[in-house]
């Protein structure tokens, strides 16, 4: 069965501002997500919340989907963003804690 995609925040937008073909793969990888498989580049996010996942994106740069997938009402993306350090940087952990957060107060 395949869920629903939701975009948290400005996700949706910050999606559509990566590269066309950084897009096109964050969008394949949004889409196994969605029918119940792990993406083929992923970790665990586990300072951010239970069952969060960051996609790993590695054309013309290096890109980050962070989403949660444990809720039965569908795929929650909480964060999309360049990655330029070795670190995922505070200020983007930061932000998908609070979405992520924000999803937990909906439930």
């Amino acid at each position: 069965m395949r869920k629903d995609l939701y975009f948290i925040g400005t996700a949706l937008d910050d999606l559509r501002d990566l590269p066309i073909e950084a897009r096109r793969e964050a969008g394949f990888e949004l889409d196994l997500v969605q029918c119940g498989y792990m993406p083929t580049d992923f970790k665990p996010m586990l300072n951010i919340g239970a069952g969060a996942y960051e996609i790993r994106i590695h054309i013309l740069g290096e890109w980050r989907v962070i989403y949660v997938a444990k809720f039965s009402s569908g795929v929650y993306v909480l964060h999309v963003f360049q990655k330029k350090t070795a670190r995922t940087a505070l200020a983007d952990i930061e932000k998908a804690k609070s979405r992520y957060k924000q999803i937990k107060e909906k439930k």
